[in-house]
């Protein structure tokens, strides 16, 4: 892989200004000294622009909410998890990390993303999207961590790996692509089986990260899959008829709960390593079954378009959206809104990050 390839493949964390628990501690902000983002669209900050693909994000109306209102790729209206995230940690934009680095006392302090809209832990997902799978975001992290070998020494590489935060969201698309919708793996597996399945790929992921050096890992459950509009349009053809297709919530709950009980069991084989379960079911579900409460008036169909079907190429810049974004629950007929990212990551600073940086009294970073 030549370094102009790598470098539209690792498309760096941007800053933005917003509160949270971070903010709210004087250390957060020299907790890690890195990001790390591997997986789906619901991470991916630009990755597929440069792929040969139909998963993209980068055309309008895409990032209408975004600073500038410039369509970066995100397959939303604006931002993403990991940019509240980066933010409220002091993550900054910087050069790729195959370039000269941008130092400041020492430390390197930057957020990257490996992430593939349409990804996940079935090889099987990849084939059908044609995006990167999770195996091969795993050797750009190793090509990520040779360049940093090359700019700050493998000591200092070692200790910035072992105090980045890294970030795993997937699964959601291996559901859609290959049981539900295109119904390819249900020849093979029942829904247990498949869920079983699916966790023994994430367990040998983190077990690979682990090798390589990552300590903290926040792994991402996935969303109420049946609330996707997308999923209400494949079971209910009367629009009047819409609902949550709860065979499919209680599939996520399911997968949920294994991998709640998988991640401890995780952490205890692998030495020195933090591994936290982040729930987005339940934010996701409260702002469907309580929208008042988030300034939510649609949560049942996207910005986009009808809401039903538009996603990727059905959403351009000839598509009508809706006024108002904030008001909507999702942005497209898969993805949510930068409002809905927000409060996701507000979820994540307050339960989830406190589990890997805040249970110790003393920190490397």
């Amino acid at each position: 892989m030549a370094p102009a390839e790598l470098l539209i493949l690792v498309v760096l964390l941007l800053v933005n200004t917003g509160s949270s628990v971070l903010n709210t501690k004087s250390k957060a902000a020299k907790l890690f000294p890195a990001i790390l983002i591997f997986g789906d669209s619901t991470v991916d900050t630009g990755n597929n622009n440069y792929i040969a693909t139909l998963f993209k994000g980068n055309h309008l109306p895409y990032g209408r909410d975004f600073p500038g209102q410039v369509p970066t790729g995100r397959f939303s209206s604006g931002k993403l998890v990991p940019d509240f995230v980066a933010s409220a940690a002091g993550i900054k934009e910087t050069v790729p990390p195959f370039l000269e680095p941008d130092l400041k006392d020492g430390q390197l302090r930057t957020g990257v993303s490996f992430a593939s809209g349409g990804s996940g832990f079935d090889d099987l997902t990849t084939a059908i999207s044609g995006v990167i799978p999770m195996s091969k975001q795993l050797e750009y992290l190793e090509k990520y961590i040779q360049r940093l070998n090359k700019m700050v020494g493998e000591e200092e590489a070692k200790k910035i790996l072992k105090g980045a935060l890294v970030i795993i969201s997937a699964g959601t698309n291996d559901f859609i692509f290959n049981f539900y919708d295109i119904p390819t793996r249900r020849i093979q597996f029942n829904i247990g089986e498949y869920q079983d399945f699916l966790l023994g790929r994430l367990r040998d992921f983190i077990s690979q990260l682990h090798e390589l050096g990552c300590r903290k890992i926040a792994v991402a459950g996935i969303p109420p899959v049946g609330c996707l509009p997308i999923q209400m349009t494949a079971k209910f053809k009367n629009p009047e008829d819409r609902k949550c297709v709860e065979e499919e919530n209680l599939d996520a709950r399911i997968y949920n709960h294994k991998l709640a009980n998988l991640l401890p069991q995780l952490q205890s084989v692998l030495p020195k390593s933090k591994i936290a379960y982040a729930d987005v079911y339940e934010p996701m579900i409260d702002m469907i079954n309580h929208p008042q409460k988030y300034g939510f008036l649609e949560t049942k169909k996207g910005c986009c378009g009808t809401g039903f079907v538009e996603v990727g190429p059905l959403c351009n810049e000839l598509t009508p959206t809706c006024r108002n974004s904030s008001q909507y629950l999702f942005w497209d007929s898969i993805h949510p809104c930068e409002s809905a990212y927000y409060y996701i990551s507000l979820f994540l600073e307050e339960q989830v990050l406190p589990q890997l940086f805040f249970c110790d009294s003393t920190h490397e970073y």
